[in-house]
This record gives C-alpha cells, structure tokens and sequence, in this order.
C-alpha cells in the first residue's frame, strides 16, 4: 500500500537522513509481507517509506522513544498541549535534561524527550549539549512540529510498537515474507546509547542470528575493518555519506564510507559503489 513518507518528529544519533533515498529503495525492491525494524530510534528510515505492506512492526529498547510513539499515537493533543509553552533556550534545555525522566508521566516524558531531542547537538542521546544557529531558526517550534507530530500520529495507527532486546524482537517476528531493516549501533560508537546498551560482542550476535533467520534482512553500519569482518557470510554494498556528530570515531562532518549488508544480493539500483 502506498503511503506518504514522513518527517521524523527529531534527530537521532545515527539517523539515516543522507542515506534514507538509498536504503528505501532497496526495501522498496524486495518482496516482502511484513516489515519490522529492531532498531527503530526516531523512525529515520520507516517514516521515510512510500509504502507499507500488511504488517508492520517497530521496537526500540530506549523507553523514551517507545514512550513517545506511543503518546503521539494515543494522546496527541495532550501532548501538543504538554508543549505548548516550552520555549526554545539553554537554561530550559538543560533543566529537562536534570529532570529524570522515569520520575514524569508518560505525557511529560515524551514531551521533555522530544524537546531535547530537537534541540541537542547532532540528535546526541548521551552526553547532550543545546544546538543553536545563528542562521535558522530555532528547532523546537510547536507550530511547525504539529502537523509533523499529527502525520506521525495516523502513520502509527497500524503498527505495533515494542520494547524487546532486538534478540527477543527478531526471534518473535521472524517468519517467511517479512523484511527486517536494522540501524545498530556503530561500530566504535557502541556506547553512544549508555553503557551496557549495546556491547561489541553484539555484533557477532547480532550477525549469527541473522545468518539463521527465515526472513530477509538489510542493515546499514559504517564501514570498518571490525565490521566487514563480522558481517563477512553476507552480500554487502559500501556507499558514501556524511557523518556530522564528533564523538562518532568516523569523525566529524568528512565524507565516509558506510555499509549496506543483507541476506540477498545488492544491485547497483540503490545508488552503492560497485566491486564491493
């Protein structure tokens, strides 16, 4: 079925902004019933799509990214309300950022969650710093973010939205006919998300799991040595894009590579580098 792609409603540390044309043409390509993302952060990819099939489903182990999606779902405009004197400026932003989340109710917690997300510095989740140009305005503006916050509303109603180990997800939704797209971690960055959320050793788990699943996979990782090696048993694709985010060891705003890695073969049609 035919859908209209959607803005996500924040950044998100490894949000596939620059490569979301690329990945959604190769989900686009693939025959599948069912779509599940065990890694869905702020929906950079799934909102992106021009289609759905009859099933689909989204996890995340954050509790604050499944606490909002399922409050824009449920209680938008108590939400819309939540915000509607949040102001835009660094002693607000670090107040929230104080606050405990766990300590709020599900409304608060989403709103406080989307409000740092939009302003922190490369869509950062650990370690936030307010973001601020001189040049645009400022990105938290309620006005705009409603009817964002409204399309991810209705483009939410059919999904099913969980919070599993991405172990636990896949195994639960793996099935002949369904298509999983995975945004891990980088490699190197593993901490980024707070410590003990996602290990090295995860990868190697990670890949030997796939390698027994009856469904298709692709998943996207930046380009090292460490993850070529692990990912080695399946077809991969390198293509180029633009990391902004400092504390990613790729750097800083520099053109690198990132790979495309799945269980079926990878044409040139989605934009990849050939001879890989």
């Amino acid at each position: 079925m035919s859908v209209a792609p959607v803005s996500p409603a924040a950044g998100y540390l490894g949000g596939k902004r620059n490569l979301a044309r690329r990945v959604c043409a190769i989900i686009q390509s693939v025959d599948h019933d069912g779509y599940a993302e065990p890694f869905v952060g702020m929906g950079g990819i799934f909102f992106r799509r021009a289609a759905r099939p009859r099933f689909e489903a989204i996890n995340d182990i954050s509790g604050d990214v499944t606490t909002l999606f399922r409050v824009v779902r449920r209680h938008y405009q108590a939400l819309v309300d939540e915000m509607e004197w949040m102001l835009a400026g660094r002693e607000e932003f670090n107040r929230l950022r104080a606050i405990d989340p766990a300590c709020l109710t599900d409304i608060e917690r989403a709103a406080r969650f989307l409000y740092l997300q939009r302003l922190a510095f490369g869509g950062k989740v650990v370690g936030r710093n307010f973001g601020v140009s001189t040049t645009t305005p400022a990105r938290f503006n309620l006005a705009r973010l409603r009817a964002s916050l409204a399309a991810i509303r209705d483009r939410l109603q059919p999904v099913v939205i969980e919070r599993l180990p991405y172990g636990d997800f896949i195994r639960r939704y793996d099935r002949a006919s369904m298509l999983f797209y995975l945004d891990p971690p980088y490699w190197n960055c593993e901490d980024d998300y707070g410590a003990g959320v996602f290990d090295r050793a995860d990868f190697e788990r990670l890949a030997d799991q796939l390698a027994g699943i009856r469904g298709k996979f692709l998943l996207s990782i930046n380009d090292t040595a460490g993850a070529r090696a692990v990912f080695s048993p399946f077809h991969t694709r390198s293509v180029e894009v633009t990391y902004t985010v400092a504390s990613c060891a790729t750097g800083n705003g520099k053109r690198v590579g990132e790979l495309l890695i799945a269980n079926f073969p990878l044409n040139d049609a989605a934009g990849a580098a050939p001879g890989v």
